[in-house]
């Protein structure tokens, strides 16, 4: 019942901007044991390299573990747990054989105001620190991030939001000042079948300016269709449809409405659950 962490500020503009737009070939099939084990093998084409991993992720009472092997002979381990003190969650990976890449992550939440802290697990570790404040309505926040073998801040960012139920404005000042970035989203129906969104990000170094629109509809029960188009004419669509229960099929599409000899980018996604 909080404002959420910082992260989630302008998140759902984007993740409609973002999520699904893929330019590779990816296929994911997943199943589950009956001692409650989810084991998830997934297979990326991208260019002409191929890349798979298969997971698995265990849930027991306030304890999630989940694991991933790689083709890269790499192991990342994910240990999740809730509540060890009351209101908060605790976020430790590590990945073998590259053990610097660990990272310990601590998450508190409160009515009004939520704060995370983050420490990478190497000899000079970076810190990373967000708070944010405010109710489920209107959030202000900001993140910094800390490299100890430098003593100095690597990133500083602060935003603020105001959500209501059909809609969600953002406003998030980063890259050290150098950008402003504001976004809203707007559902059109109750059933948030349709929405519209909008995005404008200033960078002040540069004097640039980039404007996105985008939105997504829901065709049927099954299907669901997203397109955006920003100022530089590039323009992605996406149609997602439900196969079987739980299991999707996307496409997706990009292209430089500028330059129509170029080859457009298009991917594919599978992901077959029972």
């Amino acid at each position: 019942m909080g404002p959420g962490l910082f992260s989630d500020i302008g998140k759902k503009a984007k993740d409609l901007l973002t999520k699904d737009y893929i330019s590779d070939q990816k296929l994911s099939i997943s199943t589950y044991s009956d001692t409650g084990v989810a084991l998830t093998s997934t297979t990326v084409k991208k260019g002409g390299l191929s890349t798979g991993d298969v997971g698995a992720l265990y849930k027991y009472k306030n304890t999630l573990i989940d694991v991933k092997v790689d083709t890269g002979s790499n192991i990342l381990t994910t240990l999740t747990l809730t509540d060890i003190v009351p209101s908060t969650k605790t976020i430790a990976s590590l990945k073998f054989p590259d053990y610097s890449s660990g990272r310990l992550e601590t998450q508190y939440f409160h009515h009004h105001a939520t704060f995370t802290t983050a420490v990478t697990l190497k000899q000079s570790p970076a810190v990373d620190l967000s708070i944010t404040l405010g109710t489920p309505t209107f959030a202000l926040g900001a993140e910094a991030s800390y490299e100890t073998a430098t003593s100095k801040l690597t990133k500083y960012t602060a935003g603020i939001s105001v959500t209501k139920p059909d809609s969600c404005a953002a406003i998030i000042l980063g890259d050290k000042g150098d950008t402003i970035k504001a976004s809203y989203i707007h559902h059109m129906y109750s059933l948030k079948t349709t929405a519209a969104t909008g995005e404008i990000t200033r960078r002040f170094s540069t004097n640039e300016n980039t404007f996105t629109v985008g939105g997504s509809y829901a065709v049927d029960s099954l299907t669901i269709v997203k397109l955006k188009l920003n100022n530089h004419g590039n323009l992605g669509a996406v149609l997602q449809h439900e196969v079987i229960p739980k299991s999707l099929l996307t496409i997706s599409s990009e292209f430089d409405t500028k330059a129509l000899d170029k080859t457009p980018k298009f991917g594919v996604a599978l992901a077959l659950k029972p």
